[in-house]
């Protein structure tokens, strides 16, 4: 399949929103039951490390940051989202994807990148894995979703081997 990785534009957000309410509907991606408008997202997203992979003019994954802490030491911390549309899984955009996303985050002076992963979304468990995090743990029963359930994540990180913190 021949896409491109690009950077994300504020006109991708209809493919982008799309994409984001496929992985809702899995119950397995996201504890968020409904896409947030594109300046809500926005805000909540570092403006430096945001790709696409474009299949022609259409938006078929994206990979994102999100800052962790407004504290000033923890500028170097983000939290990882990477989705892809329910049609183009299994094809691999989803390891190019987080593997462009880390080297950008380094060339933006990330350190730490941590994702928060259901314990039962094993494909994005061995994705993340792939691509060099390791999994720190599970925080059980962490939140809560809509029709009561408590679910459980999975902790991963990934340390920068650009400083020599893995």
């Amino acid at each position: 399949m021949d896409y491109i990785i690009d950077n994300m534009k504020s006109n991708d957000w209809k493919d982008i929103k799309e994409i984001y309410i496929e992985g809702i509907k899995t119950g397995n991606s996201t504890f968020e039951t409904d896409a947030p408008t594109w300046e809500k997202w926005d805000s909540g997203h570092t403006k430096s490390c945001r790709l696409v992979a474009r299949d022609g003019e259409k938006v078929i994954g994206w990979a994102a940051l999100s800052p962790v802490s407004g504290r000033c030491v923890y500028n170097g911390v983000a939290e990882v989202s990477v989705y892809v549309g329910a049609n183009y899984r299994g094809k691999g955009i989803g390891k190019t994807l987080l593997n462009k996303l880390v080297e950008l985050s380094e060339e933006n002076g990330f350190w730490t990148l941590q994702a928060g992963i259901f314990v039962e979304n094993k494909s994005s468990l061995e994705l993340h894995k792939k691509c060099g995090f390791r999994e720190i743990g599970v925080r059980e029963k962490i939140g809560k979703m809509k029709n009561g359930d408590w679910r459980d994540v999975a902790l991963l990180e990934r340390r920068s081997k650009k400083i020599g913190l893995d």
